[in-house]
């Protein structure tokens, strides 16, 4: 039996306490595992309904009940189409059970490599639902703070499925200031501000759009470097390029677009508001033809997955602890900012939902 605890001291309750979690759920399968707790995909046993539910061992939490409270408090106001819902929490005697929205469609960058027809339009379709989504957040004072690629999940396997937006372990709600300054995020798409470790704001995520909108065009990340030091130098200077060849095919509507999402100075750059202005989300010059193949090819080589490469290993780790190590998700592209010298402290401490 559950019973509901939790008061947030406005009438709200946030968890259910139950005996024995799987009275309530039938456990599936582990769909991912991270240091600290694992996914697993359940099925609630009264209505039928699949769920994707994190498990978090208590003793990872301990001493930070108050964190945990106030950020779920935060995750379960957000409401929208494109963002993977936080349903329900049930806390047991030894564990945390956060009850997720299951998403089935896969990762974006699979769908598009999967794909034998690809256009700027279907990029266009994308990022304009993302910064719907990111636009919602930042009009409820939120700050996602680590948007790429991976973090973007289709809801279903159809052609037609909508973009969710997921990984909110390192949101933040803005301050009375309307400013941050804890050093975090994967460095591939951080704004120059943060590197910089610059008190920023929600201007961050419309630079994390612009760059996932380069990617979407071409393939390739528009920095990149074997040398971290180097990779934050032109990050920091926002020194990039529309290379050609890759780029001879992407209207300047796109390349106006991104632009202005990648503008160096945060007080320039378009607010997501803009950005849903501009013609190429809100007009017709977002182009028709077929970059798949181009496209496909550059994800493949620069984003390699087990399934397109052999012997690449992808690491996923969780950051569970405030001023302390650093914990992100790695690949060769994301590498944890602390361990490349930019301090990072925390009055949050973060849950984050794996769900592949």
């Amino acid at each position: 039996m559950a019973r509901e605890n939790g008061d947030t001291g406005r009438g709200e309750t946030w968890k259910k306490q139950v005996d024995d979690i799987k009275k309530i759920f039938d456990f599936k399968e582990v769909l991912g595992t991270g240091a600290f707790s694992e996914v697993v995909l359940a099925q609630e046993r009264l209505t039928g309904r699949m769920f994707a539910v994190k498990c978090i061992p208590k003793k990872a939490l301990k001493g930070k009940e108050s964190s945990i409270e106030n950020e779920i408090a935060v995750l379960r106001k957000i409401k929208h189409e494109n963002i993977v819902a936080l349903e329900d929490i049930y806390e047991s005697p030894d564990h945390l059970y956060l009850i997720m929205q299951l998403v089935s469609g896969g990762e974006l960058f699979d769908r598009i490599v999967e794909k034998g027809f690809y256009t700027e339009k279907d990029a266009s379709t994308l990022i304009r639902q993302v910064l719907d989504a990111v636009n919602y957040l930042h009009k409820m004072g939120i700050v996602h703070r680590d948007l790429k690629p991976e973090n973007l999940l289709y809801f279903n396997p159809q052609d037609e499925s909508k973009i969710m937006i997921s990984d909110f372990g390192l949101s933040k709600m803005e301050g009375s200031g309307d400013v941050m300054s804890t050093a975090c995020g994967t460095p591939g798409y951080v704004a120059p501000e943060v590197l910089a470790q610059k008190p920023y704001s929600k201007a961050v995520d419309c630079w994390s759009i612009g760059v996932i909108a380069y990617i979407l065009l071409c393939g390739y990340p528009p920095f990149y470097d074997e040398n971290d030091s180097k990779l934050f130098e032109q990050i920091l200077k926002a020194d990039y390029e529309f290379d050609a060849p890759y780029w001879d095919d992407i209207s300047d509507s796109a390349k106006d677009f991104i632009g202005n999402l990648m503008e160096k100075d945060p007080a320039k750059r378009f607010t997501c508001d803009q950005a849903l202005r501009h013609p190429w989300i809100a007009g017709d010059t977002a182009l028709c033809k077929n970059i798949h193949e181009s496209v496909s090819r550059q994800i493949r080589k620069n984003f390699a997955k087990s399934k397109w490469r052999v012997n690449v290993v992808y690491c996923r780790r969780e950051r569970l602890e405030t001023n302390s190590t650093f914990f992100k998700n790695c690949s060769s592209h994301s590498t944890p900012l602390s361990a490349l010298g930019v301090n990072s402290t925390s009055s949050l401490y973060h849950i984050v939902v794996f769900l592949n």
